[in-house]
């Protein structure tokens, strides 16, 4: 079967933002008063929970249970989620955040061939919206066919829905895409979904588990500065590709 789309994560896969999103969940947390801090180490950890909110959930239910008892708990954790939204759009206007190697030459090499393009991510549209914003080329949301933000389905990774969605949008097969990801959890979403991935470990996600990818490499790579090969064999290429998805597409089926 012929490549006829690509599906990107956002979050540490086409660009370097979780530490963005670890500082504007700290920032909310002052400003609603609660003696609560995520250190890189517990930011690792709940990156395995998809959702602002479901991790502020997570947590909660482990470290500070008496917040359970509270009756408006639902409208407490949206309102912090709400701020931290801000506080990151704030954040991304004065520090903005580095583009991954390798990844916007991939979605405009991508969209010069033809290809279907999807974001398929946890972030919420404001989140995702206020990071495309101050990346460098401003217009790269527009390169992509579906947008699949954190609010398209209910349940979220790593559960295959938000893939199987994206597909039913797009109107592809699985066998047909490839999905790049950079985390155990998106790994298994979209593995669930039947689609081949690739996964470019981010700083949160180096040495996780990821078996099951095609590939697991340090980044997407350029043609002057080659991607490390973390795991696979990867037929000879140096940087990610639309020739080489193709290769490994042909050669899956």
């Amino acid at each position: 079967m012929e490549l006829a789309g690509i599906l990107f994560d956002v979050d540490g896969t086409i660009a370097e933002s979780e530490e963005v999103h670890r500082k504007s969940f700290n920032e909310s947390f002052k400003e609603f008063g609660v003696k609560w801090h995520w250190d890189r180490a517990i930011y690792k950890e709940l990156l395995n929970i998809e959702g602002g909110r479901e991790r502020i959930q997570y947590y909660i239910e482990r470290t500070d249970p008496d917040q359970l008892n509270r009756p408006d708990l639902s409208s407490f954790i949206s309102s912090i989620h709400d701020a931290k939204s801000q506080v990151y759009s704030a954040l991304m206007t004065k520090e903005g955040v580095p583009i991954r190697p390798g990844a916007l030459r991939l979605i405009k090499e991508a969209k010069k061939e033809g290809l279907k393009l999807a974001i398929v991510t946890a972030s919420t549209e404001e989140s995702l919206r206020a990071l495309f914003q101050y990346l460098p080329e401003k217009d790269l949301l527009n390169y992509f066919d579906v947008i699949a933000d954190g609010d398209k389905v209910p349940v979220k990774k790593p559960a295959p829905d938000i893939y199987t969605w994206t597909l039913q949008e797009l109107g592809l097969s699985a066998k047909a895409c490839f999905a790049l990801e950079d985390s155990p959890t998106g790994l298994q979403s979209s593995l669930s979904a039947g689609i081949p991935t690739i996964v470019t470990v981010s700083s949160f996600t180096k040495g996780e588990n990821l078996s099951g990818a095609t590939l697991v490499l340090s980044d997407l790579g350029e043609p002057s500065v080659p991607f490390k090969v973390l795991e696979g064999d990867v037929l000879g290429h140096s940087f990610v590709s639309i020739a080489m998805l193709k290769q490994f597409c042909k050669k899956s089926n």
